[in-house]
């Protein structure tokens, strides 16, 4: 709520179980004084799109600037949660990160790399493989992302999320090609073996969480199982025995990818299952297929999801759908980690 007389002294925020205090002016958001005074802050568009920089309001006089209800819904808002992006300090403020004990921080990198190749994965999705040449090591967590500038749009990056997992060598970067005028488009008579590309980041709070051990489920739209993937090979390599529940949606068989190597990796895994949902099926539906919208199936097949993490990316329509179902179905707010790509001033690459 804010003071009708706001006092104009500075006021602190303080970060709940962090021991952290930080000068903030009348009128300052959450996020900027944090940034400012160099205190690390998961966030990631800063126009409250994204959901990235969520935290709960303890105490304290703020107001909220504009928002997406995506980002934030109103029973969050209801609930004490806000983004710090959005949220304007009046008074003295107390927040807590809601996933402050696996909160990380990898250092902030900008690497020259090179094209190693390109290839087609569907009819208008691309994979992008690049050796790092300088500015490394590059360390991330299973599921976040990072800023891609191509040498043909130097001024015009886009956000994608890596598909390979933080061990594997280089990066990887599913890419689906848009329409004429944007950056992705043509990307095959536009990119070249050896082409210099620069990476920035990482980005994103919607990263593995490897210290959970209870059930996961996993849905991806699109070019948005690039970060699932990533998140995939994490969590077999830590040897997560299940139940981990992975959904991958799209219109038409055309449009699926990444298949058998996805089933391999469940098949070392007695808990994991693996549902393929097509929208737009040709007649007969395959086998090994699903008819009807990716959440059909999700909410077909789990009725409570109290104990579950969630990991969801792929087209914001998707993810917001996912969501919304997730949590009427008990996912608590703090197990749903999704980056919808909502850039404040560029378009994204999933």
């Amino acid at each position: 709520m804010l003071e009708s007389t706001p006092n104009l002294m500075s006021h602190t925020i303080r970060i709940e179980g962090a021991g952290t205090i930080v000068d903030a002016e009348p009128g300052d958001t959450v996020l900027d004084a944090l940034l400012m005074a160099g205190v690390g802050f998961a966030y990631s568009c800063q126009a409250g799109n994204c959901g990235t920089c969520r935290c709960e309001l303890v105490e304290g006089h703020v107001l909220d600037l504009e928002y997406s209800e995506h980002a934030l819904t109103p029973d969050d808002r209801a609930r004490g949660i806000v983004l710090a992006c959005r949220t304007q300090v009046w008074g003295d403020v107390v927040v807590r990160r809601l996933d402050d004990e696996e909160f990380v921080l990898h250092p902030s990198r900008i690497l020259d790399c090179t094209v190693a190749s390109l290839d087609r994965l569907t009819h208008d999705i691309w994979r992008l493989r690049l050796d790092i040449r300088a500015g490394g090591p590059f360390s991330f967590s299973a599921g976040q992302y990072a800023s891609v500038t191509f040498g043909f749009a130097p001024d015009r990056p886009r956000d994608y999320s890596m598909g390979n997992a933080p061990h594997e060598t280089g990066l990887e970067f599913h890419i689906r090609e848009m329409a004429a005028g944007s950056v992705s488009a043509g990307l095959g008579a536009r990119l070249r073996p050896g082409d210099a590309v620069r990476v920035s980041g990482p980005f994103g709070s919607a990263h593995l969480r490897e210290k959970h051990a209870g059930p996961i489920v996993a849905i991806a739209g699109g070019s948005g199982l690039a970060p699932i993937r990533s998140i995939l090979m994490a969590l077999d390599r830590i040897g997560a025995a299940g139940p981990v529940h992975v959904y991958v949606g799209a219109r038409r068989e055309e449009d699926l990818y990444g298949e058998a190597e996805i089933r391999e990796i469940a098949s070392r895994r007695p808990g994991w299952r693996v549902h393929w949902v097509l929208s737009e099926p040709a007649v007969p539906l395959g086998p090994g297929r699903r008819h009807g919208l990716v959440t059909d199936a999700v909410a077909a097949d789990l009725p409570n999801l109290e104990a579950f993490k969630a990991y969801l990316a792929g087209p914001p329509a998707m993810v917001e759908a996912a969501a919304e179902l997730l949590r009427a179905r008990g996912l608590a707010l703090r197990d749903l980690h999704a980056d919808a790509f909502y850039p404040a001033d560029r378009s994204a690459g999933v």
